[in-house]
């Protein structure tokens, strides 16, 4: 299958890179972005524009209990809202990125640069999922620690969910990616772009002020937030690099079945009849779908980020397009 470009342009390429792939921890992070930088620079050609996007499920985690543990012991320390802390994970995964893809780049002597976008997503605010919070984030805790949180925070929801009580917050639509304009002049001047990290902050307009945004304590699904990416920055291609090398019906299965080249409605089909895990790969392949059907000349391939240049070059993965 040929690979789709805009007439006259550069190959405009959105790759999204799941936040579990990165590690959970500071050096193991850096060190598995050390390894993935080369192949997925590999990956790209000279010419092709490029934004990164990635999860940080693992990360914010990380960042919103150092300051829940912190607050308590010393009251000098803020509690750490989820806008903040999205905003903390995407600067220093985007810090590790930028390190690790410069030093790739450096070597092989290339005139290119990287740099990381902190990255606010405008959503509706009558969304229904902010009245409906289903998202579960954070630690489990016990019922007395939820109770405490309440109290000292009357927005925070908890839920039981059989193994302690969870927060949970609503999970809106992406509408409008705020920093659009800045990713394409950047793009514009040879910069490899990282931006959206784990879905983007989201943030609605000012009641009092149209022309502000305020944070809100949300989660962007990111694979949804990487479609926008792809929609607001006219992209050619949108990749997905996970931990597996193709899409699979029966996934588990002994009928388990990889697909390799599919189209749009032979996918839509396999959706609606419930063929992907609702909190894994469906996310994903409603986004590669939105993608492909908002400008049917588009490709979104979905793969194993091991593999990263035999998928982006489709060759390898499931290729969903018209």
């Amino acid at each position: 299958m040929s690979i789709t470009t805009r007439p006259g342009q550069p190959r405009r390429i959105v790759i999204s890179l799941g936040g579990l792939a990165l590690g959970d921890g500071l050096d193991r992070q850096l060190n598995r972005i050390r390894e993935i930088a080369p192949s997925l620079l590999k990956a790209i050609d000279a010419n092709d524009e490029v934004i990164i996007t990635h999860g940080n499920g693992p990360q914010v985690n990380m960042v919103q209990r150092a300051f829940g543990v912190a607050a308590p012991e010393d009251l000098t320390v803020p509690v750490m809202d989820l806008p903040e802390c999205g905003a903390m994970s995407q600067g220093y995964i985007g810090y590790h990125l930028q390190q690790a893809l410069g030093a790739e780049l450096h070597k092989r002597g290339g005139c290119r640069h990287v740099a990381t976008v902190i990255t606010q997503i405008e959503v509706e605010p009558d969304d229904p999922s902010l009245a409906n919070p289903t998202k579960q984030i954070g630690p489990h805790l016990t019922k007395e620690q939820a109770e405490a949180q309440s109290a000292q925070h009357p927005g925070f929801r908890f839920i039981d969910d059989g193994r302690g009580f969870r927060r949970v917050v609503a999970c809106p639509r992406p509408r409008r990616i705020v920093e659009s304009e800045s990713i394409l002049n950047l793009l514009d001047n040879d910069f490899i772009v990282i931006a959206c990290g784990g879905g983007g902050i989201p943030v609605i307009r000012d009641p009092d002020d149209k022309g502000c945004y305020v944070g809100i304590p949300a989660v962007i699904e990111k694979d949804y937030a990487a479609e926008l990416l792809g929609d607001d920055c006219n992209a050619d291609e949108l990749v997905f690099l996970t931990d597996v090398d193709n899409v699979c019906t029966g996934f588990g299965g002994e009928d388990e079945r990889p697909l390799g080249d599919v189209t749009v409605p032979e996918i839509h089909a396999l959706l609606d009849a419930g063929e992907f895990g609702k909190d894994t790969m469906a996310p994903k392949v409603r986004a590669a779908l939105r993608f492909c059907e908002n400008r049917p000349a588009r490709t979104a391939i979905i793969g194993s980020l091991d593999n990263a240049p035999q998928v982006v070059r489709g060759i390898s993965g499931t290729r969903i397009h018209y």
